[in-house]
């Protein structure tokens, strides 16, 4: 007699649950139970499926995010799952319940997103902030919709003259201040005040510093990959003669699959110097020689066998600016890329050299960092 399957006999919520399960290593399984009411069948199907074709645990985590809320507004503007593939006025929809004029909407009731609609929202969960979404979170998800719908083997029509035309004309109309993930860039003086925070041989000290010097100096490495460092990644490389001082250690690091490359792409970035002997001190210390790299420490000064989570790198650094006199509200762990690229501009070096280190690919993004400060220092602005 066949063995009876595991999800035989539940419900549908019931074995949506039990399936998601089976991904929780990179899903928000804490939402597991409202995942499993919200999603359908052929959602939880579909994310089954970019797990087995090895997406990245952070863009898979986005995309269930993502999908989430849109299945969530789906139901509370039309009353029924999102249809795939989308129709032209449902993405239309989408942005005029996301992108509008506050001014035009105390005039007009009808404008914007329904109230019926923002209520059901709120009471879930998904909108917690007043007023229209930002242009890029509205972007990022229809570019995440436009996505599943292709993993679907459907074609959409999220390159449509009038959704476009939407957007632009809604971005138009209500200017917003572009917001940087990080409110202050972490530079080398701020960094230094950080570090003279880890100023013992503690267990927790050594581990920070290497952490936040790793971070900096390897470009700004996004908190994802500091935390998913693996000994495996590190090589060795020949000392670098410097003048008639001592040679500085050189280390490379391997950082496989990042947020903009593929697992086959062999990105490397090289640590040279003081960055080097703060991670061996670590290493050594830790009695590191295998896995991950950076773990969490317990309250008796324990060393976990488990990776650091990637939102831990985030409030070491927050930590370690309060204890700096400084305001943690001002800093997240984003500050380091940002601050990288704004030092390496104080310091003459390069855009293209330092793009080789911080591994952006946009030369738009990286120069918004660097251009800030050459221009804030520069002849330009200072003619009289």
């Amino acid at each position: 007699m066949p063995k009876a399957s595991k999800s035989a006999g539940l419900s549908g919520v019931e074995r949506r649950a039990v399936e998601l399960d089976t991904i929780a290593s990179v899903l928000p399984i804490d939402r597991r139970d409202e995942l499993a009411e919200l999603l359908t069948d052929q959602d939880v199907e579909t994310l089954r499926h970019l797990v087995n074709e090895g997406m990245g645990a952070n863009t898979l985590r986005a995309l269930t995010s993502d999908l989430a809320y849109l299945e969530a507004w789906g139901l509370a503007a039309t009353g029924r799952s999102l249809p795939w593939p989308a129709p032209e006025a449902l993405l239309l929809k989408f942005v005029a319940h996301h992108l509008w004029d506050p001014q035009h909407r105390d005039t007009d009731p009808d404008h914007g997103m329904p109230d019926d609609v923002d209520e059901k929202l709120r009471r879930q969960g998904f909108l917690k902030a007043v007023g229209p979404h930002a242009p890029a979170t509205v972007r990022r998800r229809l570019a995440n919709w436009s996505t599943l719908t292709r993993w679907r083997g459907l074609n959409g029509t999220f390159t449509s003259p009038a959704l476009k035309s939407a957007i632009r004309l809604a971005v138009r109309a209500v200017p917003r201040t572009r917001r940087r993930k990080s409110a202050k860039a972490v530079t080398g003086d701020v960094l230094a005040k950080l570090l003279a925070t880890c100023a013992t041989d503690s267990l927790r000290d050594l581990r920070d510093r290497a952490i936040l010097m790793v971070a900096f100096a390897s470009g700004g490495r996004r908190r994802s990959e500091i935390a998913g460092l693996r000994v495996e990644q590190l090589t060795v490389e020949p000392p670098i003669e410097v003048g008639d001082g001592p040679p500085l250690p050189s280390l490379a690091i391997h950082l496989g699959r990042t947020k903009t490359t593929t697992s086959e792409q062999d990105d490397i970035v090289y640590l040279t110097g003081r960055p080097v002997e703060a991670l061996n001190a670590w290493l050594a210390v830790a009695k590191i020689d295998k896995s991950s790299v950076f773990r969490g420490i317990g309250r008796w000064g324990t060393l976990s066998r488990r990776a650091l989570d990637p939102q831990s790198v985030n409030a070491i650094l927050k930590q370690r600016a309060e204890m700096a006199g400084l305001k943690a509200g001002e800093f997240s762990a984003h500050g380091l890329r940002s601050g990288y690229l704004t030092e390496a501009a104080n310091r003459g070096i390069p855009l293209p050299e330092a793009m080789e280190q911080s591994r952006h690919r946009s030369v738009q993004q990286a120069s918004s960092y660097y251009n800030s400060a050459a221009r804030r220092s520069g002849r330009a602005a200072r003619l009289l």
